[in-house]
């Protein structure tokens, strides 16, 4: 096979109108045509990849994910199976892998550092330092992902710091996870052998990790966008820069991926060879990725888009093999899956839901501990609002946007952890799901007990999904059915992303200012993410690690 194109030479900072010659889908040989582009012919570049995704946020199974990115150029991504490893222990982390092989993508999956994430929760599964070694010692996981449980690392924890060890035995980098970490103690995070972090959301904490070695996820997801505040540092740091989503949802994967970040960076005035180092060559680097980087003897994996500037892409290669074309996936829609899953939820009822005043705290005047949802954000500010009282509980009061928020415990019967949320924006109905990081109990956000109890039980009907419900009728709601761990679909991909459009616009037509209603939701019970969040245990304080209520 021989393409012909501008190729792009990006560690030489090179353009030139070339020839490149594939067999057995390796480049063979690249025969120079012409000094500099050619005029109207297309740019040949190494395929995109993003160096840190969940595929499971995409509610898709890895097959599908890359049915969808494959149409963006991206050919490989460095993705943590943590959250199926949550529910499903090890066992979802092989299914992840074995999923993977259906498809002509280059996956290359870690070996969860955190499951589960803390111990103020209840997850499905735990994965031990001895699980983790084993894991890291096989040939198809090729690094030791985020490690969330930084002050673990801090206090020298063992079974964090035998997992570190292992990694580092192994000879495979450690992924980071330490949001607002600053000063000695980034430091003392940092020394201990990690070695990326995507958590950073200004670009003086970025600049302070890149300054003691640290290499930075520049994060754009359905959630969390972090591009703006930190592009900049490209200028000076381009080779400790990479791009990630993190957490992508199926509608904004069918839309755009690792290719946007691109266009958008040199719509600011980046160096093009810097833009492109961070997209497609310095996480290959870093993780030793099986990719090739546009070179003789590499393998053939690479992209055609139609200019440097919006970077459209023409055609998408992986190891020889024409993949996508024109904006058409040409990877087969994915066989039979066997879900798997753990999920024991029993129907909840409305007295359920109820907060007696005596149970949730509150001052003199009546101000009660309120989350504070952020759109774009992952943290959640700890704020005091007017509670609103009826008789012994405390209620919602939409009209100021005052929501209940709840987390059921999905594994077994247990209290059901209940809260006030703000920013949700929800004028009436509930929204509900079981992708609630990290350990994916049930989380809900409504106006009423009527509309959050629907909501949830449509989700335990499904054992796993995302509802939305309109005035407490679960007849009036819908449901997407996530059977695989409560947090992928079994369906064709762009199905899932139409289906995905709809439930957010209901949500949307409901009330809801965010941009991801769904997203921002699922991140409601991350508890390594300050301020304030709420467990299947009660509301929690990131700050210093306690309850400021229990599940009752």
């Amino acid at each position: 096979m021989i393409i012909k194109g501008n190729r792009v030479a990006i560690l030489e900072s090179r353009i030139d109108y070339s020839e490149i010659i594939i067999e057995n889908g390796i480049i063979q040989r690249i025969t120079l045509l012409q000094e500099g582009p050619l005029a109207g012919a297309p740019f040949i570049l190494p395929g995109f990849i993003d160096s840190h995704v969940h595929i499971e946020s995409s509610m898709l199974v890895p097959a599908e994910f890359a049915r969808l990115a494959v149409v963006h150029g991206t050919v490989a991504i460095i993705s943590d199976p943590h959250e199926i490893a949550n529910v499903c222990g090890v066992a979802g982390v092989d299914f992840m892998i074995e999923n993977g092989k259906q498809v002509p993508f280059k996956f290359h999956f870690g070996a969860p550092s955190c499951v589960p994430a803390t111990i103020f929760e209840t997850a499905g599964a735990a994965i031990n330092s001895e699980e983790v070694d084993a894991l890291l010692s096989r040939k198809d996981i090729y690094y030791l992902s985020e490690m969330m449980n930084y002050p673990g690392v801090l206090q020298g924890d063992s079974e964090v710091m035998k997992k570190i060890a292992s990694a580092h035995k192994w000879g495979k980098p450690v992924d980071g996870h330490a949001p607002g970490l600053r000063g000695e103690m980034a430091r003392k995070y940092i020394a201990a052998g990690i070695s990326t972090d995507h958590e950073c959301f200004t670009a003086a904490e970025a600049l302070e990790k890149l300054q003691h070695g640290m290499k930075i996820l520049i994060r754009e997801g359905s959630a969390a966008k972090n591009f703006d505040a930190l592009i900049e540092l490209l200028y000076d740091y381009p080779e400790h820069i990479m791009f990630c989503s993190d957490d992508k949802h199926p509608d904004s994967l069918v839309e755009s991926h690792i290719n946007a970040l691109c266009a958008r960076a040199i719509q600011k005035g980046l160096p093009l060879f810097a833009v492109l180092r961070a997209a497609c060559i310095n996480p290959v680097l870093h993780y030793s990725m099986q990719v090739g980087l546009l070179r003789e003897g590499d393998s053939a994996d690479c992209i055609l888009v139609n200019n440097l500037q919006d970077f459209r892409v023409l055609a998408t290669y992986i190891n020889g093999c024409l993949v996508a074309e024109n904006g058409v996936s040409l990877i087969q829609a994915n066989g039979k899956v066997t879900p798997i899953n753990a999920f024991e939820a029993n129907p909840v009822s409305i007295a359920d839901l109820s907060i007696p005043s005596v149970n949730y705290p509150s001052d003199e005047e009546g101000s009660i501990p309120v989350m504070q949802a952020l759109d774009g954000q992952l943290i959640t500010p700890r704020i005091y609002c007017k509670g609103n009282r009826k008789a012994d509980e405390w209620i919602c009061d939409p009209a100021e946007d005052l929501l209940k928020i709840v987390v059921v415990n999905r594994y077994h019967p247990a209290p059901i952890a209940k809260a006030f949320v703000q920013g949700f924006g929800l004028k009436k109905g509930a929204i509900a799901s079981s992708v609630a990081h990290d350990s994916h109990n049930i989380v809900a956000v409504g106006v009423d007990d009527e509309s959050i109890a629907a909501a949830i039980n449509l989700v335990i009907q499904s054992r796993g999904g995302v509802s939305c419900v309109n005035d407490g009728d679960h007849l009036n709601g819908m449901i997407i059915a996530l059977p695989i761990g409560g947090l992928m679909s079994v369906e064709n991909g762009y199905r899932v992303a139409e289906c995905y459009t709809a439930i957010d616009q209901m949500a949307k037509n409901l009330g809801s200012l965010l941009s991801a209603p769904f997203m921002t939701l699922s991140f409601m019970a991350l508890l390594v993410i300050p301020h304030i969040k709420l467990s299947d245990r009660g509301l929690f304080n990131g700050d210093d690690f306690s309850f400021l209520t229990t599940a009752s």
